[in-house]
């Protein structure tokens, strides 16, 4: 069986063909970064015309990569929650659209559960049961996972998300948009130790998170260290790096705590993680000594796959499809839906 997945729930058009046996066929990604940059974020109707003006050409040449046509897929899978409505809407009469032209089932995903399954793209594959941190720009969560569809939620971020967290304090330090992996970057150089940040709700029981207040306690640092001192360039510079490299540290140790929490809650030591802040090299690193001290693992999708792209969703769809999940004649966008109302399959 093969099937086509898109993706399209916020700032990235994700086209890609999974074969059963084959894996990834063929993929692409276009992102809207330079359509957003000029406005320090995402812009939900710029987001969504894009994606008018992507999503087909992009569909277009996947096949021709794969060297297939529409006479060779088994279904077409879409994104249809959550996300930026807009965005989604694209996706889902897209490919609503195409399989009912083509005559093929249409499979709607969840776009969290993509992001879950996206390690099982790699040729090491973590076995069930197991915990999984997804950690994204707009979801911070927590999860047991006993098999595809079989999600216990732990816990989840109350206010922002790691992601927005690394992005509102990095466009606090100046930086441009996206601003989490460039505020990695600067943390390479930072200092150890010249400043400390809190590690939100560590401190208290329970695997909920809290990003918010770190990001206050980063403008009130970038207040009085940047703006109300004269500095050098050369100084400013550095007082930027240290900045990034304690807000870093901050977030990598409370989400390196939870899981540490999670894992030994759920007597698990097998731990997944998987959103666009698991490519942070500093995050893998703490996971990996983490789960080592519980006698275990830790499973990550590679960069590529761990921002929002259609192999995930493909992936995805095909577990959905086998099970025989597909929609009806119409479509639906899902903005707002909960990871553990997924039925199991």
């Amino acid at each position: 069986m093969r099937i086509l997945g898109i993706e399209t729930s916020c700032d990235e058009t994700g086209i890609a063909i999974y074969d059963e046996k084959q894996g990834i066929l063929a993929h692409r990604l276009y992102s809207q970064i330079a359509v957003h940059a000029d406005y320090g974020g995402v812009v939900p109707e710029l987001a969504s015309r894009d994606h008018v003006r992507k999503t087909i050409p992009l569909i277009k040449a996947v096949l021709n990569d794969a060297g297939l046509t529409p006479k060779d897929l088994d279904g077409v899978a879409y994104t249809a929650g959550p996300g930026l409505v807009g965005a989604l809407l694209v996706g889902c009469s897209i490919g609503r659209s195409l399989a009912y032209g083509w005559n093929l089932p249409a499979v709607p995903v969840h776009h969290m559960e993509g992001h879950l399954l996206a390690p099982m793209l790699e040729d090491d594959v973590p076995e069930f049961p197991f915990v999984a941190l997804l950690v994204s720009g707009g979801h911070t969560m927590l999860v047991r996972v006993d098999g595809i569809g079989q999600y216990e939620m732990l816990g989840e971020s109350v206010d922002d998300a790691a992601g927005e967290a690394f992005d509102k304090t990095a466009k606090l330090l100046g930086l441009d948009y996206p601003g989490g992996p460039v505020l990695a970057k600067m943390a390479e150089k930072g200092t150890v130790g010249r400043f400390k940040f809190p590690r939100p709700m560590t401190n208290r029981p329970g695997l909920d998170f809290s990003f918010s207040g770190l990001k206050t306690f980063a403008a009130n640092t970038v207040r009085s260290e940047l703006v109300e001192k004269e500095l050098s360039e050369e100084a400013q510079i550095q007082t930027k790096a240290d900045i990034a490299y304690a807000f870093q540290e901050a977030v990598v140790d409370t989400l390196a705590i939870k899981c540490r929490r999670a894992l030994e809650q759920c007597k698990l030591n097998r731990l997944v993680i998987a959103g666009g802040v698991s490519a942070n090299t500093s995050l893998r690193e703490k996971l990996e000594i983490t789960t080592r001290k519980l006698g275990g693992s830790v499973f990550y999708p590679r960069p590529e796959f761990c921002t929002d792209n259609g192999a995930m969703i493909a992936f995805a769809g095909m577990q959905r499809l086998k099970a025989g999940v597909f929609a009806d004649l119409t479509f639906k966008a899902t903005p707002r839906w909960p990871l553990d109302t997924l039925p199991s399959v």
